[in-house]
């Protein structure tokens, strides 16, 4: 069982009332992690920690920053056991996925050390004659990291790396699902011999979430806030950080659609679809949530992606021949049986058999027959469920993609890479991929979504241009002519 304190100013520390909660196995029940529940003051100390640190942190050699965070990515790859275990134990997905999760989050790290000289500037031709015009990127001050639980690692560490590689100073708040598993990116830093203070982590007890969220975002000290989630708790951020006047960058829900066109390679697409609705359960931002099919072709693919699936089983975690593990709780297993079964009482049919629960182990279906009536049409399924739809046309098929309120990612199928292109430009999304899956992340990309998948963006120089404060500076050369 895993015991969870605060992280603040380097230290490992209990609630400043002593005050803990419990998180317990999906899977078994059992409590897996007994975990510090910080107060309003604890949020306060953790800012505090984060804006004591920051002149130092601010002020230090690009190469030494860049070191640390190579460092970093070591003691995460070493870590990658204890990874493992806290995610399978806390959200109940496969070892593979927590993983791939430490492997990649490593990868962001490296890619944030080769950053740290590119938070530079420009020089912008001045008609003062004389005048030196410089517009220079420069650390915001502390940062407000909000991470999920379904891709933690991932997301956790996201939420600080290129922020950290800027200059500025970190506060993460974990996830309540997953808070022994944030804890540890926190714990990677202290390893790693980040200066105390500069990256500081707070874990907050359910009912204690919306008080300790205001009061971090609410703080003068911080400048900026980062918040990957809910479309629904994403709109609350983003009201409180708009309420103090302070830049955000919301990553939220998505309805992903796959679109294959009538001369897709459909090999290629089914196993796109395949992964990209199943992986981790269905339960990654860029997860297919709709697959729309050329109808020419689509009884085709049906059939054939009916047949992928049937070989993809659901299990505990780790179990023998089980590709898929647990939902991250009953609860949200139960949620998307009711979706399918609103679905189905209105005309669509499952093709992949009867749906199998049992506890938060949900057996991957495919639903056939989507249409508007159904809750499914526009809520975020969020779980191992992707529904199909038929489109006559390219322009149907368009119309499709774009009716949801959603804009994340997005997939194109077709031999015809100018046509898949002329598709992929009419998508309302932040991302699209041609002849791929829609889950696809790298660090060096600017991740982000549009409409109410959010806005703002992670990753590379995009993310850069998010964590710092663009300053114009001038330096008159020349005596200057004043007209009084």
């Amino acid at each position: 069982m895993n015991d969870v304190k605060l992280l603040i100013g380097g230290v490992a520390c209990d609630a400043s009332n002593g005050a803990t909660f419990e998180r317990r196995s999906p899977v078994s029940a059992d409590v897996v992690s007994v975990v510090a529940a910080a107060t309003l003051a604890d949020a306060d100390a953790a800012v505090a920690a984060a804006a004591a640190a920051l002149p130092a942190w601010s002020a230090l050699p690009p190469s030494a920053r860049r070191t640390l965070l190579l460092k970093a990515a070591d003691v995460m790859d070493s870590r990658t056991k204890d990874f493992i275990d806290a995610g399978v134990a806390e959200a109940g997905s496969t070892p593979l996925w927590y993983g791939f999760n430490a492997m990649l989050a490593a990868n962001m790290l490296r890619d944030a050390a080769g950053l740290v000289t590119q938070v530079g500037g420009e020089v912008i031709p001045s008609d003062v004659d004389g005048n030196l015009a410089l517009a220079v990127r420069q650390p915001a001050g502390v940062v407000l990291g909000i991470a999920p639980w379904n891709a933690p690692v991932i997301l956790g560490t996201r939420a600080v790396a290129v922020p950290l590689a800027c200059g500025n100073t970190v506060v993460l708040k974990a996830s309540e699902l997953t808070p022994a598993l944030h804890r540890l990116i926190g714990q990677v830093f202290v390893d790693a011999g980040f200066p105390a203070g500069v990256v500081n982590v707070i874990t907050n007890a359910p009912a204690d979430a919306p008080a300790v969220v205001e009061r971090l975002i609410a703080n003068p000290c911080v400048k900026r806030v980062n918040f990957t989630g809910s479309t629904a708790v994403g709109r609350i951020i983003g009201q409180l950080a708009a309420k103090h006047l302070k830049p955000a960058v919301l990553e939220l829900g998505g309805k992903n659609p796959m679109v294959i066109l009538d001369d897709a390679d459909l090999d290629e697409a089914v196993e796109s679809a395949a992964f990209g609705s199943f992986f981790n359960q269905g339960q990654i931002c860029m997860s297919t949530d709709r697959i729309i099919v050329a109808r020419s072709i689509a009884d085709t693919f049906v059939a054939r992606l009916t047949a992928k699936v049937a070989t993809m089983k659901a299990g505990v975690p780790g179990a023998d021949n089980c590709v898929l593990g647990a939902m991250v709780s009953q609860e949200a297993a139960v949620r998307v049986t009711q979706l399918v079964s609103d679905a189905v009482s209105k005309g669509a049919r499952v093709t992949t058999g009867p749906v199998v629960l049992d506890g938060a182990v949900l057996q991957p279906v495919l639903l056939d027959g989507l249409t508007a009536e159904m809750a499914l049409y526009t809520e975020e399924a969020f779980g191992p469920v992707v529904s199909v739809l038929r489109a006559d046309s390219d322009e149907e098929a368009i119309r499709l993609a774009n009716d949801s309120e959603y804009g994340l990612s997005a997939s194109v199928f077709s031999k015809d890479i100018g046509r898949a292109m002329a598709v992929a430009k009419r998508i309302e999304s932040g991302i699209c991929h041609i002849n791929s899956s829609t889950v696809h992340d790298e660090a060096q990309m600017p991740f982000g979504g549009v409409k109410a998948s959010g806005y703002g963006r992670f990753g590379g120089k995009a993310g850069v241009a998010e964590f710092t404060d663009l300053r114009w500076i001038t330096i008159q050369t020349t005596p200057r002519h004043y007209p009084v």
